[in-house]
């Protein structure tokens, strides 16, 4: 999933034959899972149509502040339109478009917007190479970028008079790389590592039997994908977890028993900036595996268990630098438990969500959750789906980064 998911952008198309890349523009942003609004000048429409791009981002074009050949036309407000953006991009950017946009010449409603825009801006020119290098254009590519603008750089190869140099629109897809690079800059946790662990583990009686439990792994999974959309690496220790999927920027380790996550936390423990247990560890194991399928009709008296590893316990003890989470599922004194599990095994915080809570717990798609920290007040949140709750979880892990 794409940095610029839920993101809302806003795409100015001024009057240049590069317009005619902006339906690919428009197409690359939405399968990031953009919203794009267009907003084209009278001038653009001569190299690509609003149906076109209307088409490709299932939205109404906008190009002038009413629809003058209808009478019941409503007001297409500028001012919303800056307010509603995440960011703006002006692509192509034409030398009369630049000037307009430094010059505060609010004559058209691309122009408007651009004044009215409370996000960051970029611009990709497009021009023929001595109307790009005119010292009045680069002066007003100089002042846009003052101001706060971003600059998307032309480069170079043919143009539309015949030569051949600067002034070429950069191409689509490294446009919305650009953004995606901004975004990904501005995003919770860039430059952070995150471990997470996932789903159940599974200790075997014999070949075909184990001791388990019910997890779905939805909780950590939902947290491992958040994490990577605000920019964290993540490597995710997933238990045996069906169907569930992991944002691409999410390294998978595939384990099965405790011994196994165990293993493969410490082996990542000491690159990790954080670390969120919400994993459901068995708590016990048959002390001894069993080689061959045991037979119905021979039966089986009793299992001898014995703990497994507290794998959470071990990190408490062993950290150093990393900010460390627990998860608590409990069914009675739920607050006294989980604030005593935090204390013994020495975490930052711990995540406590309760089986008397409907809809909270194992296979679920939603979580209620309360957040536990030393010397803090707990956060208690209402019943929300897991994807929810794991912003609020990662929210709660920013402000602890901030603090330290």
């Amino acid at each position: 999933m794409s940095v610029l998911h839920d993101k809302r952008i806003l795409l100015g198309i001024s009057g240049s034959i590069a317009a005619y890349k902006t339906p690919l523009i428009v197409r690359t942003l939405v399968k990031a899972g953009a919203t794009v609004q267009v907003v084209i000048t009278d001038a653009a429409k001569t190299f690509v149509t609003p149906l076109t791009l209307s088409t490709v981002s299932n939205r109404e074009v906008l190009s002038s502040f009413t629809q003058e050949e209808n009478e019941n036309a409503v007001w297409n407000n500028h001012v919303d339109l800056g307010l509603w953006a995440d960011a703006m991009l002006v692509a192509p950017a034409t030398a009369n478009t630049l000037s307009k946009m430094a010059q505060a010449t609010a004559d058209n409603l691309l122009i408007a917007t651009y004044l009215s825009a409370k996000c960051p801006v970029f611009f990709a020119p497009a021009m023929d190479l001595d109307m790009y290098k005119h010292p009045a254009n680069k002066t007003n590519i100089e002042n846009l970028i003052a101001n706060g603008n971003i600059l998307i750089p032309v480069t170079s190869g043919p143009l539309a008079s015949g030569l051949e140099g600067e002034g070429r629109m950069e191409e689509p897809e490294k446009i919305v790389a650009a953004l995606e690079a901004y975004f990904l800059e501005k995003s919770l946790f860039f430059g952070k590592k995150i471990l997470i662990t996932a789903g159940p583990t599974y200790e075997p009686i014999d070949p075909v039997r184990f001791i388990g439990n019910y997890s779905s792994g939805k909780m950590g999974y939902a947290l491992a994908n958040c994490a990577a959309e605000q920019g964290a690496k993540v490597t995710l220790i997933s238990g045996p977890a069906a169907g569930n999927v992991a944002h691409p920027n999410v390294s998978v380790l595939p384990v099965i028993t405790a011994a196994e996550m165990l293993n493969a936390c410490m082996e990542n423990y000491d690159a990790a900036d954080a670390v969120i247990m919400a994993a459901a560890v068995a708590d016990f194991k048959p002390t001894n595996e069993i080689d061959q399928k045991i037979k119905k009709q021979d039966g089986l008296d009793a299992i001898s268990l014995e703990p497994t590893a507290d794998i959470l316990a071990h990190l408490g003890k062993v950290k150093k630098h990393q900010v460390l989470i627990g998860f608590a599922l409990e069914t009675e004194n739920a607050l006294v438990n989980a604030q005593d599990k935090m204390m013994r095994k020495n975490l930052d915080a711990i995540v406590l969500n309760s089986l008397a809570d409907d809809g909270a717990g194992f296979v679920h798609k939603t979580n209620k959750i309360s957040f536990l920290q030393r010397d803090k007040h707990v956060v208690h949140y209402p019943l929300k789906s897991k994807e929810e709750v794991s912003k609020d979880v990662l929210n709660q892990l920013k402000n602890i980064f901030d603090a330290q």
